[in-house]
């Protein structure tokens, strides 16, 4: 049941969008298209609001971001770091922490897992607004099991609102930093055996009758974080047929550690590397479920997408996040004998969020 501080994915309503945040709200509008989410709750706004209710720490961190000189890089790194401190130093209003352990119990429950690994994502009500995408500047965190580190974890996707990439990038695009608020997804975790992005048109030409995918071993963040080479695929949208196809070396993978506790890179054997890393049937479904997620939202879409290794075939495609295309969306059609740029050359920024393992990096260590 969702209360102030917390919202279903399930329970989604349009209305509550300002208190969840794009991506929260666009996984409730996944579920309510009836595309496979794996199950979660939003933490909304009001958690977030709660610390103002220590005027102490907000007088602190106004003083900071009154200092920053954004010509500096290290400059704004270092009180980024002061920033989040602050922020993850206050403690969780108690009611605040019950909701947000009740809720994962329930998640649990509904589960059937004791402990089940989560992903903990940032949602910041800026994002993917029409004149920016903030997508990408906040924190996730992948695998976290257990209410305390559900818990602690919450809070630094909160303190994630001020890392060095999304103070510059606020200020860039003029919005006030005291204006933007955060609320954090908590999803079930999907073991994939492969995931990746696909795109409702083709970014190297706009052209809306293919959807784009690029796919790797593992976990997703891979590809989106730029670690791996993907391969890369172009399905027609109407015929579903498969117009070309870029196998890439694949040297690593972002997989569950052994003992369910975390990620962690491996490499990947000398066969599967020039494999691969989704069946052709398994890439029609991909793009079955993009398309149905560009016809319910009514816009190209930029959708992340996993191969849930434990589920059974025909029914091991889920989908983690759509968001809207903010590139080739904006502009009018290029006519097909237009000159296009290289592959891939648009694919947005916005996807290079820093992830992290339960014992979390800063987001200027190395992003996996």
């Amino acid at each position: 049941m969702s209360n102030r501080f917390i919202i279903w994915f399930n329970d989604y309503r349009p209305e509550d969008r300002p208190r969840i945040g794009g991506k929260n709200a666009g996984l409730g509008e996944m579920i309510k298209a009836d595309l496979p989410v794996p199950p979660g709750f939003a933490v909304t706004t009001d958690g977030f609001e709660t610390i103002r209710n220590h005027p102490k720490t907000v007088e602190e961190v106004r003083t900071l971001l009154a200092t920053v000189d954004f010509g500096d890089p290290p400059g704004i790194r270092e009180v980024s770091g002061q920033v989040r401190s602050l922020i993850e130093a206050v403690p969780m209003a108690a009611d605040l922490e019950d909701a947000v352990r009740s809720a994962y119990a329930e998640l649990c429950s509904r589960c059937n897992q004791d402990d089940v690994p989560v992903a903990v994502r940032s949602s910041a009500t800026a994002e993917d607004l029409p004149d920016a995408s903030f997508a990408g500047q906040q924190d996730t965190f992948l695998w976290v099991r257990g209410a305390a580190s559900v818990v602690e974890h919450v809070k630094r996707c909160w303190s994630s609102l001020f890392t060095d990439r999304a103070m510059s990038y606020r200020h860039e695009m003029a919005h006030d930093h005291e204006v933007v608020s955060m609320s954090v997804a908590v999803q079930q975790m999907v073991d994939p055996k492969s995931a990746g992005v696909a795109f409702t048109l083709d970014p190297a030409t706009g052209d809306r009758s293919q959807v784009a995918v690029e796919s790797s071993w593992g976990l997703g963040e891979a590809v989106v974080s730029g670690e791996v080479t993907p391969d890369n695929f172009l399905v027609d949208k109407v015929i579903l047929e498969i117009h070309s196809r870029t196998i890439s070396p694949k040297h690593t993978e972002l997989v569950m550690r052994s003992d369910g506790d975390g990620v962690e890179w491996r490499d990947v054997g000398a066969r599967r590397q020039q494999s691969p890393s989704v069946s052709d049937a398994e890439l029609i479904e991909i793009t079955r479920m993009a398309k149905a997620a560009e016809r319910y939202f009514g816009a190209p879409q930029d959708v992340e997408w996993a191969v849930d290794r434990h589920l059974p075939e025909g029914r091991n495609v889920v989908m983690l996040q759509s968001r809207p295309e903010t590139v080739w969306s904006r502009k009018a059609p290029r006519q097909v004998s237009e000159p296009s740029s290289g592959f891939m050359d648009s694919i947005v920024s916005t996807l290079l969020s820093p992830i992290h393992t339960r014992d979390s990096v800063s987001a200027d260590d190395e992003e996996a």
